[in-house]
């Protein structure tokens, strides 16, 4: 009995937070005149939701949520707005190629292959862009590399269905019952992106409480530096890359001589960089 009402009580947690997530995102896009604020609104969204997962303790209050989120939104709102319209650019070129392959004058054959095409392109080029923003998230690092590992991620078979599969339930639940929509709305997408990707896409999820622990236990007593480095930045050698989808992106050492956005330092994760030996070098990625 006890166990079932800790239950009850977690779920109402999770519930409290989405909404809290979803009431925080249109203020702060209204705050923004819509135009300067939405991006960061979805940067912090995925920020909180991923500082929530790695959090010891779940059982966070409202204004602790709303908090998180209004200091990552302030981080996020350079940043978030320059990554997120040249997405917005890109995929409405992507849209309009698709719109115009389905008002041609082709037909046949070659019309319908065309559009298929295009819309496979625009739906890949949507899950990889909603990955990024999660991987963005989590780690400080060039955008070269942030849209390599969102490809890296979405090529995931388990992540990107489970992403699709709970997107489209969310709309069914949306077609049902359209108050959740505006109970919820944009936090409901944000969390089940991240979700997907924290569980599925190869970084640290909701398993990630264990890093710490993890990290402490591959450090070697002569430098007190851990003795092996992450694969995650593999990304960044083609030639790793099919490891790289099955590394362990845990025992990572600690960052020397840089500093993180104020983001990183908003919701209490220390960065750190990743050395890929493999690659022979140290690049300026952060883990937030």
């Amino acid at each position: 009995m006890r166990s079932m009402a800790l239950g009850y009580e977690r779920l109402c947690r999770v519930i409290m937070l989405v909404a809290i997530i979803n009431a925080a995102f249109v203020v702060h896009t209204l705050a923004g005149a819509v135009v300067a604020g939405f991006f960061p609104s979805v940067g912090a969204a995925f920020a909180t939701y991923r500082t929530w997962l790695l959090d010891e303790d779940h059982a966070w209050r409202a204004r602790r949520a709303w908090s998180t989120f209004h200091a990552a939104w302030r981080a996020e709102l350079r940043g978030a707005n320059c990554f997120g319209w040249a997405q917005a650019a890109v995929g409405a070129l992507l849209a309009w190629d698709y719109y115009l392959a389905n008002w041609n004058l082709l037909g046949g054959a070659v019309g319908i292959g065309v559009s298929g095409l295009l819309l496979v392109i625009n739906a890949a080029y949507a899950v990889v862009a909603l990955a990024a923003w999660a991987v963005r998230a989590h780690v400080e690092a060039p955008l070269g590399w942030t849209l390599r590992a969102a490809v890296a991620v979405a090529c995931r078979a388990r992540c990107t269905v489970s992403m699709v599969v709970l997107l489209g339930a969310s709309a069914w639940v949306w077609s049902r019952w359209p108050g959740v929509l505006v109970a919820f709305g944009p936090s409901m997408v944000v969390g089940v992106v991240a979700a997907a990707v924290y569980t599925f896409g190869g970084l640290p999820g909701p398993e990630a409480r264990a890093m710490g622990r993890r990290r402490a236990a591959s450090t070697d007593g002569r430098a007190g530096r851990p003795a092996t480095a992450s694969a995650l930045y593999a990304w960044n050698h083609p030639a790793l890359c099919c490891e790289l989808l099955r590394c362990d992106p845990m025992g990572m050492p600690a960052h020397q001589g840089a500093k993180a956005r104020s983001r990183t330092q908003s919701v209490g994760v220390h960065p750190m960089v990743v050395e890929t030996p493999a690659c022979g070098g140290e690049l300026s990625g952060t883990l937030r």
